[in-house]
């Protein structure tokens, strides 16, 4: 029993270590390649071509194309530190009245999401993605 715990302690204990190491390598580094590419990259099997992108950094990005991604996506990403609180509440009413499930996810949320996890709605996957958003 001992050495079960022992190894989840030190489990637990890497996992945040490679975490931590990834989103700081990726603050200086372009990400080559994300979980959701690779699920894309599987789902469509009769396009099996290497994936190609260009990233460019944002202060390369026109000005009006930060402007329309910023008002489609997210309103307040400048006003926030990762989490819109107020439209987390709303989707959290919303959703509890049983109607067609809304999302409050910010531009910071979906890029932690494509980045390090994959696609699938769960508590689970939702708990990570903030904790990516968190140390994002």
């Amino acid at each position: 029993m001992k050495k079960l715990l022992r190894f989840c302690v030190k489990l637990f204990f890497w996992s945040i270590i490679f975490s931590v190491g990834l989103v700081v390598l990726f603050k200086f580094v372009s990400v080559f390649v994300t979980p959701l590419m690779v699920i894309r990259y599987f789902e469509n099997p009769s396009e099996k071509k290497l994936w190609k992108h260009n990233w460019i950094s944002i202060e390369k990005m026109p000005k009006n194309i930060q402007i329309a991604v910023i008002c489609s996506e997210d309103q307040k990403f400048t006003k926030h530190s990762g989490f819109d609180i107020e439209a987390i509440e709303k989707a959290y009413e919303q959703n509890k009245k049983g109607k067609r499930l809304k999302g409050a996810s910010t531009i910071s949320q979906q890029t932690a999401k494509n980045v390090f996890l994959w696609p699938s709605r769960s508590w689970f996957r939702k708990g990570l993605e903030t904790y990516f958003t968190f140390f994002n």
